[in-house]
């Protein structure tokens, strides 16, 4: 199609994407691929047009200057591609934000591209709020559709019912595409979900680095990890009240049944804990 002339011919190419929004808890799924970017010098390749999947009164373009010159950056999904030190294979990195519209239209295109670019292998990351102490490594749960990846990773296809968000949409839509699909989601702790969150975006992209088999650089990532959860436990340890609802998930840690949170399920469960604390 002619709106794919120019596109790169890349080796064996393996697709990681994330979104913003709902998908993106503390921001920790969208900042692995910002950080493979900045990390692998990634090129652009291409944009989707937003203009059929955005409000625009709800997702705003933003106005920048570039060199004097004013300039509006719409939000969209961006591709990039990446040719990692010493790989055999070229990586193309998918960013952009969960779409207010028009779902299946997006996944289709997302996908057409994916196909214009050979692309055989599609990762997709999230981040979600859970019920997780920030003191312990951060659980990644992931799924997949099978092939090589997945049996390697031991991933089975996932058992979850309920909301979806874009991720979850288009991880069915590359099944069906015969697109090796999977994905990963880190669990964010919900009393520290501000973003960044370093430590999440450390534990997705281990996984990332597990999928192309190959090592990934990390940067000042662990530092900044180190950082984040040096704050959190300072916080916890001038409040008495945090500290104890976080001594009491790392009692409960050893539970796989790990879920994601509502915002009410949220309050709900901070609730009971300050029942069972008494008026104090």
């Amino acid at each position: 199609m002619t709106e794919f002339d120019g596109l790169p011919v890349l080796r064996a190419p393996v697709a990681i994407a994330a979104f913003e929004g709902w998908n993106d808890a503390a921001d920790a799924a969208t900042a692995v691929v910002e950080h493979l970017e900045q990390a692998w010098q990634a090129r652009p390749v291409t944009t989707l047009d937003p203009e059929e999947f955005y409000d625009f009164q709800v997702t705003r373009p933003v106005l920048t200057l570039v060199d004097d010159t004013r300039h509006i950056e719409w939000p969209t999904t961006r591709f990039g591609a990446a040719s990692p030190s010493g790989a055999e294979r070229d990586v193309v990195l998918i960013r952009g934000i969960e779409p207010s519209m028009r779902w299946r239209t997006f996944c289709d295109q997302l996908l057409e591209v994916c196909h214009a670019l050979e692309v055989r292998r599609l990762v997709l990351l999230g981040a979600l709020l859970a019920d997780v102490p920030h003191t312990h490594p951060l659980p990644v749960s992931g799924s997949g559709s099978g092939g090589e990846t997945a049996e390697r990773l031991l991933l089975t296809p996932t058992r979850y019912e309920g909301p979806l968000g874009i991720v979850g949409v288009l991880h069915e839509a590359g099944a069906r595409a015969d697109l090796e699909t999977v994905s990963f989601w880190v669990h964010v702790p919900h009393y520290a979900s501000s973003p960044p969150c370093p430590k999440a975006t450390l534990a997705l992209l281990h996984r990332v680095e597990e999928v192309l088999d190959l090592p990934v650089p990390t940067l000042d990532l662990p530092e900044q990890a180190a950082e984040w959860e040096g704050r959190v436990r300072t916080a916890a340890e001038q409040d008495a009240e945090l500290a104890e609802y976080v001594r009491e998930l790392e009692a409960r840690s050893g539970d796989t049944d790990l879920h994601p949170l509502s915002g009410d399920e949220i309050a709900s469960e901070f609730e009971k804990y300050l029942r069972r604390r008494g008026p104090r």
